[in-house]
């Protein structure tokens, strides 16, 4: 994994990142749980493999699979209206030149898991973001219940017909609620009994304990060639129980619990003789789902640090359809997903390989590293 720490010691020893912890881990073997430079620079404290990060977007596909879960259980069905579920939200009208009209027809749980609900991103800059961010609605930093998430949303306009596009707003919350609503327990609660616990994932949740603030990492900006703190984990809302419970990206955890999770995922959907989820669940969620096997540089109103050609979408994960168009070292049927501070992972099934990168610089488009560290990886495997 020589290639895997050069790559990452010379982003920190560059001053791009602050610091970072890469893990992989490969069949029954953690081939590489590296932490190097620092979790917090003006504090001058370094690095550690258990060290709290912010995950934001990663923390998609563990909510995703939570209410697959339930799917398994047959307490829902993929093509059911979110309006059976979900009443408050009712059938929101379709944004069209800055007038509304009716959708050409209800949005489905499917459509939550896969973004394509047609719902907006608060911090967009289509019409209907606006629109949400005049409603106040502010995602995972809302002081609103989860559960008040679908009346706020009524009155308000989708950005696409469901089933149009693909456009990464804030469907995952609603997959939350999903988790809430079907599944009989706060999203927090359910996580931990169906996911964190069997897992053993002791420091994955929505919020920091006062107990584990020491391990929490800052998060940073880059101005003109410097670090600029912005989320202080001394003052960082996470250090108190949130409200909102995001399931668009509100989650903290370390590069061990994730790994754990990768290499459940790896191990298709079990750990150590624990099943999460069954196989073939698996392999459904991690196909593309995308009509007519398009990939997201087709179908998608949003892009990314990571380029959208060769790479498809199923139900909660980002899939590496054609590694020569994706232009990237892969295996085709690899899936993934990466945070808003320049967080990563990757599965390859094929490989029986996982792969955590964690570290704290907001936007995630600051540099190509998930690009790299993939080339990296896939380098140092001998076969």
């Amino acid at each position: 994994m020589q290639n895997v720490t050069a790559l990452v010691r010379r982003y920190v020893d560059d001053g791009r990142f602050p610091g970072a912890v890469t893990a992989v881990a490969r069949r029954d073997e953690v081939l590489l749980f590296d932490a190097y430079g620092r979790r917090d620079v003006e504090r001058d404290h370094p690095m550690r493999t258990d060290t709290i990060f912010r995950i934001y977007s990663m923390t998609k596909p563990i909510v995703s699979l939570g209410l697959m879960q339930l799917y398994e259980e047959g307490r829902f069905q993929l093509d059911d209206p979110v309006v059976k579920y979900l009443p408050a939200l009712g059938r929101p009208k379709v944004y069209d030149d800055g007038g509304l009209r009716e959708s050409g027809r209800e949005m489905t749980v499917r459509d939550l898991l896969m973004h394509t609900s047609g719902l907006a991103a608060p911090n967009g800059k289509h019409p209907v973001s606006l629109l949400y961010q005049q409603a106040g609605l502010t995602g995972m930093d809302s002081d609103a219940p989860l559960s008040e998430l679908p009346g706020r949303l009524a009155g308000l306009p989708l950005q696409a017909d469901p089933g149009a596009r693909w456009i990464y707003g804030i469907s995952t919350d609603l997959v939350g609620l999903l988790c809430e609503v079907i599944g009989g327990q706060p999203l927090d609660e359910y996580l931990r009994s169906r996911i964190f616990e069997p897992l053993g994932m002791t420091d994955t949740g929505f919020s920091v304990p006062e107990a584990s603030i020491s391990r929490f990492a800052a998060c940073y900006g880059y101005d003109d060639g410097t670090f600029r703190l912005t989320d202080d984990p001394r003052t960082s809302a996470y250090g108190k129980p949130r409200t909102f419970l995001s399931g668009v990206a509100g989650l903290v955890s370390t590069a061990g619990d994730y790994l754990r999770f990768t290499r459940m995922l790896a191990g298709g959907g079990s750990l150590d003789g624990t099943r999460i989820i069954g196989p073939r669940t698996l392999r459904f969620m991690t196909a593309n789902h995308l009509p007519g096997g398009q990939d997201l540089a087709a179908f998608a109103d949003f892009g990314g640090e990571t380029k959208r050609a060769g790479q498809g979408f199923g139900l909660g994960f980002g899939v590496l359809l054609d590694p020569t168009v994706a232009q990237t070292i892969g295996t085709p049927g690899e899936y993934f997903w990466g945070g808003m501070a320049s967080t990563a992972f990757f599965v390859s099934p094929a490989d029986e390989l996982a792969v955590v990168f964690l570290t704290q610089l907001r936007p995630s488009a600051s540099y190509p590293i998930r690009r790299e560290l993939r080339a990296a990886v896939y380098a140092s495997l001998d076969d």
